[in-house]
C-alpha cells in the first residue's frame, strides 16, 4: 500500500510540475499599450471594416452555441428568445423582471433560470458581436503593437458578467479582425488566442462569425447558423414596391423619359443599353462595358472627346434615372434599409453603401397612407445636404402596368419635370 501510496504521490508530483512548466511557459503578460487619438484611430479603422452601421441596423440577430444554447435577439426592442434544453425564456435584456420563463412549453416562475439565461446570453453573444462593442460605455482602447503591427487593447471596465476583461485584438491591413487574445477571470492563463476568421456575410449587410478554434485547448466554438435581418424594414419596403407595382417595373422592356427638359432617355432595360441625348450630344451607353458605347455628335458619329462623353453620360444616368425609379431600387446590393419615425409616422430610410455616383448618400421616404412615396429626405454628404425635401408627385401607371413619376417639388419652390414619362414591352 506504501509503495501504491508513493507512485501515486510520485504521479501528482509530476503532474504538478509539468502543469506549473505549461503556465510558465504559455501564460503572457498583459501588454500595457496607449490610450489616446491613435488608439480611437485604430478603433474606428475596425468598426468601419466590420460595417458598424450595418449592424448597427439590423433588427435580429440569429445563432446558437455549440448546438447547446439557441438564440433570437430583437435588438431593437431589446428582446432575446434564449433556448437550451427543456427551457426558453423570453429574456428583456433592459428589465429583466418583466422576462417570461417556459419549461416544457408551461410557463413558470423560475426566476435562476432568468439569471441562468442572462449568464448565457452575456457569454454566448460576446463570441458572436464582440468585434463591434469597442465603444461600448465603460470599454478602455489602448494601442499595442503585436508583431511589428498595431493591434487594440480593449478593456471591459464595467458590464457584462466579467468585468475587467481585456481582449487584444489582431487585424488584418484593412482593419478587419481575424483573431483575439484574452485576459479573463474565467482562463487562468493569460493570452490565449481564439480565431475570428470564419465569417459569414448576412442577408443585414455585414459579417458575423460561424464558429472560434481557440489555442492550447484544441477547442471550437461553434456559432451555428449565423443570421441577421430586419424583417419590419423589409416589410415596409415590399409594401412600397407593391403598391409601385414594382413586378411590372421588373417586367418592363423600355422606359423613356427627360430631365428638365435639357436631357433625354430611352432606356432597354433588358439588355441595360440607354440612349442618353443632351445639347448636340447622343451617346448609345452600355454601363456594363463603357468601350462598347458609341457618341454621336450632330448625329454623326464621333471619336472626339468619346471617354469624356461617355463617363459625362454615365454621370447623367445615374443621376437622372434615380429621380425616375428611385424608389424601385430598394433591395439592390449594398442598401441598408431602417424604419425611422417622421411626424409620427414610419417612414423607410435608405443608405447606399456602394454603387452609383456617390456611395454613403441616404434618403428617407415618406410614405402615405396606401404606401406611396410622396416626398423623401435627401442626405448627400459630398453635396453637404442633409434631409433636403423633394416631393414624388404626379404618379402615373404605366402601358406596361408599373408606377413613375412626373414631377418633383423641392423646399425652395422649383420643379422638376420627367417630361413625358412612358415604360412599356
Amino acid at each position: 500500500m506504501r509503495k501504491i501510496l508513493k507512485g501515486l504521490g510520485i504521479i501528482v508530483a509530476l503532474l504538478i510540475i509539468v502543469g506549473a512548466i505549461f503556465y510558465v511557459v504559455n501564460d503572457k503578460p498583459l501588454p500595457t499599450g496607449m490610450k489616446g487619438e491613435k488608439a480611437e484611430a485604430l478603433a474606428t479603422k475596425m468598426m468601419h471594416a466590420l460595417n458598424y452601421e450595418a449592424y448597427n441596423n439590423a433588427e435580429v440577430l440569429e445563432w446558437s452555441f455549440r448546438g447547446n444554447h439557441f438564440y433570437k435577439w430583437n435588438k431593437t426592442e431589446n428582446l432575446v428568445e434564449v433556448s437550451w434544453g427543456q427551457n426558453k425564456v423570453l429574456l428583456n435584456t433592459k428589465e429583466p423582471e418583466k422576462s417570461v420563463v417556459y419549461v416544457s412549453n408551461t410557463k413558470t416562475e423560475n426566476q435562476q433560470l432568468i439569471q441562468k439565461a442572462t449568464e448565457y446570453f452575456n457569454n454566448d453573444s460576446f463570441w458572436l458581436v464582440a468585434p463591434f462593442k469597442i465603444f461600448d460605455v465603460g470599454v478602455e482602447r489602448r494601442i499595442v503593437k503585436h508583431n511589428n503591427k498595431n493591434a487594440l487593447l480593449i478593456t471591459y471596465t464595467t458590464g457584462g458578467s466579467t468585468p475587467g476583461d481585456s481582449y487584444l485584438w489582431i487585424l488584418n491591413d484593412d482593419g478587419f479582425p481575424t483573431s483575439f487574445k484574452m485576459w479573463t477571470d474565467l482562463i487562468p492563463i493569460g493570452g490565449v488566442e481564439a480565431s475570428w476568421s470564419d465569417w459569414k456575410k448576412t442577408e443585414a449587410g455585414f459579417q458575423l462569425p460561424t464558429k472560434h478554434s481557440i489555442s492550447l485547448f484544441g477547442m471550437e466554438l461553434n456559432m451555428g447558423d449565423v443570421k441577421a435581418s430586419s424583417p419590419k424594414a423589409d416589410m415596409l419596403a415590399n409594401r412600397i414596391l407593391k403598391k409601385l407595382k414594382h413586378e411590372a417595373y421588373k417586367n418592363t422592356r423600355y422606359i423613356e423619359w427627360s430631365f428638365r427638359g435639357k436631357r433625354f432617355f430611352k432606356w432597354d432595360k433588358q439588355k441595360h443599353i440607354i440612349k442618353v441625348k443632351w445639347d448636340n450630344n447622343t451617346v448609345i451607353l452600355h454601363p456594363n462595358d463603357l468601350e462598347k458605347s458609341t457618341l454621336f455628335i450632330d448625329g454623326k458619329e464621333s471619336t472626339e472627346d468619346k471617354e469624356k462623353l461617355v463617363k459625362r453620360a454615365e454621370a447623367i444616368f445615374n443621376n437622372d434615372s434615380f429621380w425616375l425609379v428611385g424608389p424601385h431600387k430598394l433591395f439592390e446590393p449594398g442598401i441598408l434599409r431602417t424604419i425611422v419615425q417622421i411626424e409620427g409616422k414610419e417612414a423607410l430610410k435608405v443608405k447606399y453603401t456602394t454603387g452609383g455616383s456617390t456611395p454613403g448618400d441616404s434618403y428617407i421616404w415618406v410614405l402615405n397612407d396606401d404606401f406611396l412615396p410622396v416626398k423623401f429626405l435627401m442626405t448627400v454628404p459630398s453635396l453637404k445636404m442633409d434631409q433636403v425635401p423633394a416631393t414624388w408627385e404626379d404618379w402615373i401607371e404605366t402601358e406596361s402596368g408599373t408606377l413613375l413619376p412626373k414631377n418633383h417639388t423641392f423646399s425652395s419652390g422649383s420643379k422638376l419635370s420627367m417630361g413625358d414619362v412612358k415604360a412599356y414591352n
